[in-house]
């Protein structure tokens, strides 16, 4: 009988001990998802040259993550936007980062379209990643795109900030962030 009486007692301490404890590990920290305010999910994707890419390596920046595909006719005109956001914010001293990068997720299911969309639209950075699956692309799932383009801005620890930025409000966001 006393047993019965202990688990119910100490699940209860332990649901208010300072700091959320739950079996030893703290609740309090950022959870990982799509949402503002959420650490975004890892992407590792190679790029066309086969080379594998993290975001998780471009920690220390602000990063956008941006959705799109060579085939996107929206994607496409808003490419000149990125690019200028890009080109305006890639030296920039931040408040509290260390720069500025553009992490490109495709669409696309076939490299030499997507190779020549990103030569055609001067998309200069380096962070090109795709698994070349289109709309069954996993990481497409994982962060709910289900319309292109689509983007998501993070801090420096890759806490989403925010999302859907587009034309100058890409800018104004970026412009808040600058030291």
């Amino acid at each position: 009988m006393k047993r019965k009486l202990i688990i119910p007692i100490l699940g209860f301490v332990m649901a208010f001990l300072p700091g959320s404890f739950i079996y030893g590990q703290a609740t309090n920290a950022p959870k990982t998802g799509t949402q503002i305010g959420d650490i975004a999910p890892e992407i590792v994707l190679n790029n066309p040259d086969g080379k594998q890419f993290k975001l998780s390596d471009l920690r220390g920046n602000i990063v956008l993550i941006d959705f799109w595909a060579s085939w996107c006719r929206p994607c496409r005109q808003e490419n000149p936007n990125v690019v200028a956001a890009y080109q305006n914010f890639k030296d920039k001293k931040f408040i509290d980062a260390s720069g500025f990068r553009i992490f490109s997720v495709s669409l696309d299911k076939t490299k030499p379209d997507w190779v020549k969309a990103i030569q055609a639209d001067n998309l200069s950075w380096d962070e090109h990643v795709s698994d070349l699956k289109g709309w069954q692309s996993a990481i497409g799932r994982v962060y709910g795109v289900n319309s292109i383009p689509m983007n998501y801005l993070l801090d420096k620890n890759g806490k989403i900030i925010a999302t859907n930025l587009r034309g100058n409000a890409l800018v104004e966001a970026l412009n808040k962030l600058v030291k």
